[in-house]
């Protein structure tokens, strides 16, 4: 019977041990499915950024749909804009005003004439005289030499309107007088005017009459020293000349003006402004009155 005992003890207690060891078993199975729920939750979580960052990825895309949303409401207001703008009258551009030489240059040189002379007075007296005045100031065909045809030198031309020049030369005898007055632009066209008169004038004697580097008072005791033929110069200096009873017009037969000539830019004397306000007011002043008396014949070179 003992023995009997001994084998039940013995076998409850492997039962006992073996049930101990598949609960613990069970345990832990609970625990790892425990963990691994837990664990699944934190996998989840960092896995939700990786998430974040594919949204941040896309938010580009959003971006871009949403400028061009921007786009979309601003171009309206510029299509607006625009057709202001169009409905605006538009400025009409300027055109450049063609100077003398640009005209010039693409058109033939033509000779002056008398009628050329006579229509330069009228335009600018015009505004500024009555008509009567302005009736006065015309002058007969009478009153003009043969014009250049643009074939001559100064010398040959001169001989040619002035052929008993000798005569002339040796019969003249007032000082501060000359018998020809050569009308030019500049100091410089003088010069190259006083040069061209050399096969011309013989024994007479030329007197240059400008401004430039010759005081006023030195030309006027120039012309006091001796009988003096030929004058050339600019019309501002010639009629200083006069106003001073330096120069005097008694003698005076022929007036030369230098009118086919142009300077570097086109530009003929009666084209530049000052030179031909001052032309004008010496025709005015002492000239056309003595062609009128047929004293003096105006000739354009």
């Amino acid at each position: 019977m003992s023995h009997m005992i001994l084998a039940k003890t013995r076998d409850l207690m492997k039962n006992s041990r073996t049930y101990r060891k598949n609960y613990s078993s069970q345990d832990a199975v609970e625990a790892d499915e425990e963990s691994e729920q837990e664990k699944e939750p934190a996998e989840k979580a960092k896995t939700k950024p990786e998430k974040r960052k594919m949204v941040t990825e896309k938010s580009p895309k959003a971006k871009k749909k949403k400028n061009n949303d921007q786009k979309g409401c601003i171009t309206p207001q510029k299509k607006e804009i625009e057709d202001e703008q169009s409905t605006k009258p538009q400025k009409k551009r300027k055109r450049k005003k063609k100077t003398i030489t640009d005209v010039l240059a693409t058109s033939e040189p033509k000779p002056g004439d008398a009628a050329d002379l006579q229509d330069l007075i009228t335009r600018y007296y015009s505004d500024k005289r009555s008509v009567i005045e302005l009736e006065e100031l015309k002058l007969q065909n009478s009153c003009f030499l043969s014009s250049n045809d643009l074939t001559h030198t100064l010398s040959s031309y001169l001989k040619q309107v002035c052929p008993k020049w000798a005569k002339i030369q040796k019969q003249h005898s007032e000082k501060s007088s000359v018998v020809i007055l050569i009308v030019c632009s500049s100091a410089l066209r003088t010069i190259e005017l006083l040069k061209q008169l050399t096969a011309f004038k013989g024994e007479a004697r030329a007197v240059k009459l400008f401004a430039k580097h010759i005081k006023i008072e030195e030309q006027v005791k120039l012309l006091q020293k001796g009988i003096t033929h030929i004058g050339v110069g600019t019309p501002g200096r010639i009629s200083a000349l006069i106003d001073k009873e330096g120069l005097s017009l008694q003698a005076l037969r022929y007036l030369v003006v230098d009118w086919n000539w142009r300077d570097q830019k086109l530009r003929r004397m009666v084209d530049i402004p000052e030179i031909k306000l001052d032309f004008l007011k010496l025709l005015e002043n002492e000239v056309l009155a003595a062609c009128k008396e047929d004293k003096v014949k105006i000739g354009l070179f």
